[in-house]
């Protein structure tokens, strides 16, 4: 099971990143504490709708542009539920250790390492309205 708030920390962090800004200039534009942001961006913490909003515009992002992408993530991370098991998601069965989804712009590798416990990376393979990828920035 893929958590939706790490799905949404790596988002933003993937943003943030994007423009080669530190968390401390984004979090003074959000008006948030730089402790509080990098937990957002790691997954551990869960941001109010207020929250995501003033970091997607202290990025220059609509919020419905971050959602959208995580919306995506996360429909792969199901589809690959369901490759790793060779079964619907639904079928409780063995797991490979490891699987990797491609849908054009965004590429999906989710690791099991426990029964309890998923790791998800998503890279997203060109830049949003562009035909260049992110290696090429």
């Amino acid at each position: 099971m893929v958590l939706l708030r790490r799905v949404i920390g790596d988002a933003l962090r993937g943003r943030r990143q994007g423009q080669q800004r530190t968390l401390r200039e984004v979090s003074t534009a959000a008006n948030v504490s730089l402790g509080y942001l990098s937990e957002i961006e790691r997954g551990q913490k869960e941001a109010s709708s207020e929250l995501l909003a003033s970091i997607c515009d202290a990025l220059g992002a609509h919020l419905s542009d971050v959602l959208r992408e995580v919306s995506d993530t996360m429909a792969l991370a199901e589809a690959l539920d369901g490759i790793t098991t060779g079964e619907p998601a639904s079928t409780p069965t063995p797991r490979k250790p490891e699987a990797r989804v491609t849908d054009g712009d965004v590429s999906v590798t989710v690791r099991r390492d426990s029964p309890l416990r998923t790791t998800l990376k998503a890279t997203r393979n060109r830049r949003p309205g562009t035909d260049r990828p992110y290696a090429n920035v």
